[in-house]
């Protein structure tokens, strides 16, 4: 305050120096803010005496606060103290009760040397899980077990930083830990480990008591005693296996006579007592190996040191025994679920083949649908539904989801793709054919080269029987891609025309040669004279005119007949007329000698 009561002054100082050399119409002015600057100061200086007071008052006020404040610190510690045990008391029963509620959730692992459970780890000590600790413990306990000598005495418990160690000449057996306790219902670490230890070396006296010499001896006994019964079992068995196989032999006639379905005969008489036979032997080799496979464990767990042979021999029995069984019991409700889904495809497709037969049989009108559509549709539509079945039910499936299983499925499929596409072709053909419908079953038909009466239509093929009796099947995409001659499809109502040409020459009158043809086709079996035979004229050659003769005919099956019986018509007409048949490569030259007509019919 001192220094701004300084700078004041000499402000002023400064303002009245220049107020002196400034004119006379400025002193007045300077006058009024010497008077101000006046107050202003004397206003600084009492506000500096005032602080300075409430200063001091206020250092007072602190002290008085801090001594206050000693005070309640001292008097709340002592409650701090006693609330804090409190608080500790209840959190550690909080913490116990938890523990002994995540217990009965929280797997524990056994403690168990030679198949015998001594106590359970819950809880990991350092980077050891439970489940090593408690495998790590049980074979430092065999360990005792298995040694020479074994003195209880020198079992004893050291404490050593925050577990209690149970130890034996050097070898730490097991280790407590706080939380181990904590594990354990009314229970401290010390406690714990007292308990650890007494059972340890209550086991491993116990269990090297049981093999001294007198138990040894009856262990032994009963060792001979089992074989014993499994001989007396092994010698029942075949007995009796023996008489079963003597009975079949002497009643064989009576009831082993083969198996038939219908009129197939599955298995021979001679086959099927055979087969009895053997099968009896099987069983009772069956029996033989699982009576000597059970009496195993029967003898190792009599001694101490190879019950864990027995327990894993009946492991091995067991395990997939139950692995088996529940299997089959979890899959359970996928056995209905497959069967409901089959159950409804199997009475859709026999909805379908109904309708279908319905249609074929002309019993159900459908508009635009042909009754030939009707069996070839329902097979496509079984197909497709059971197809769709199968996508349904394969998640059911068992291990249709393992990888195993998904590899065989796509192998499976990359070879049907890979490995039938001409069989594809062919089937895509077939129902294109199907719904095209160039032919049908017993029309006459010419395809490519081959002609004859239609047999079956398949998906594949379609086989056709020529006039020699010759099967031939023809691949169904080869009839989509060529050409088909029906000469059934038009029959009934247009009728076939059967046509066959000849050459006569110019010096027969073509009015009579046209009459002679038509009179031999309207005597031909298998010409339908209520329609009229005609004759074309195709062409006028150098030396003679083609004749083309059409007749009509509504039996196309019997083609090949009735050209044979009209080509000798022909024959006969013009050898009764006098005409004579040329060659169309036949030149005769006249030279006066007879002609070449046959002088007589016969």
């Amino acid at each position: 305050m001192k220094k701004i009561s300084i700078l004041v002054l000499s402000l002023l100082t400064f303002h009245v120096a220049s107020a002196q050399v400034q004119s006379d119409s400025v002193d007045k002015a300077m006058e009024q803010k010497l008077s101000v600057l006046s107050q202003q100061l004397e206003t600084y200086q009492r506000l500096l005496d005032q602080s300075d007071l409430k200063r001091k008052e206020d250092s007072l006020v602190r002290a008085n606060l801090m001594e206050r404040l000693q005070l309640l610190q001292a008097t709340a510690n002592d409650e701090s103290l006693s609330e804090r045990a409190k608080y500790d008391s209840i959190q550690e029963a909080e913490q116990k009760q938890r523990t002994l509620e995540l217990r009965g959730d929280t797997k524990g692992f056994n403690v168990n040397p030679i198949d015998d459970s001594l106590f359970v780890i819950y809880t990991r000590l350092g980077h050891v899980k439970p489940e090593e600790r408690a495998a790590n413990v049980s074979e430092k306990i065999e360990i005792l077990v298995k040694s020479d000598f074994f003195f209880p005495d020198s079992l004893y418990i050291k404490d050593h930083d925050s577990t209690l160690d149970i130890m034996y000449k050097g070898l730490i057996v097991t280790s407590i830990s706080d939380w181990d306790a904590f594990w354990v219902q009314g229970e401290d670490k010390h406690s714990l480990a007292r308990i650890y230890k007494d059972q340890i070396s209550d086991f491993v006296i116990r269990t090297r008591n049981q093999s001294t010499i007198e138990n040894l001896a009856a262990r032994i006994g009963l060792v001979f005693l089992i074989i014993g019964g499994v001989v007396l079992i092994l010698y029942f068995i075949r007995k009796l296996a023996s008489g079963i196989q003597g009975w079949m032999v002497i009643s064989k006639n009576k009831y082993f006579t083969g198996f038939k379905i219908r009129n197939f005969e599955l298995l021979p008489p001679s086959l099927h007592l055979d087969a009895s036979i053997r099968a009896i032997s099987i069983v009772k080799w069956g029996l033989y190996v699982l009576v000597f496979y059970l009496s195993l464990p029967l003898i190792f767990g009599l001694f101490p040191f190879t019950r864990g042979w027995a327990q894993n021999l009946m492991d091995w029995i067991l395990d997939p025994a139950k692995n088996i069984w529940f299997g089959f019991w979890n899959y359970i409700p996928n056995v209905f679920t497959i069967a409901v889904i089959y159950l409804i495809t199997r009475y859709l497709v026999k909805f379908l083949r109904f309708i279908a037969e319905g249609v074929e049989n002309g019993t159900l009108n459908l508009s635009g649908f042909y009754t030939d559509w009707a069996m070839p549709t329902y097979r496509l539509a079984k197909i497709l539904i059971y197809v769709f079945m199968v996508v349904m039910i394969y998640p059911y499936l068992p291990g249709s989801d393992s990888d195993i299983f998904k590899g065989v499925s796509i192998f499976l499929g990359l070879l049907i793709a890979f490995g039938s596409t001409s069989a594809v072709s062919n089937v895509v053909a077939g129902l294109a054919i199907t719904y095209i419908r160039p032919f049908r079953v017993g029309d006459r038909v010419k395809i490519g080269e081959v002609t004859g009466e239609i047999m079956s239509k398949a998906l594949l093929v379609t086989r056709v029987r020529t006039t020699k009796n010759e099967d031939i099947t023809v691949p169904n995409s080869s009839i989509l891609t060529g050409h088909t001659v029906n000469y059934t499809s038009s029959s009934k109502e247009l009728g076939l025309i059967l046509n066959t040409a000849i050459t006569i020459g110019y010096d027969v009158p073509w009015r009579k040669v046209h009459e002679q043809l038509i009179e031999a086709a309207v005597v031909t079996d298998g010409v339908n004279v209520s329609k009229e035979p005609f004759v074309l004229q195709t062409s006028l050659d150098d030396w003679y005119v083609s004749y083309q003769l059409n007749a009509y005919t509504d039996t196309p099956e019997q083609m090949p007949k009735i050209y044979s019986a009209l080509h000798s018509n022909i024959q006969d007409k013009f050898k009764e007329a006098g005409i004579e048949i040329m060659s169309p490569h036949y030149r005769a030259v006249r030279d006066g000698n007879e002609t070449t007509i046959p002088k007589s019919i016969n």
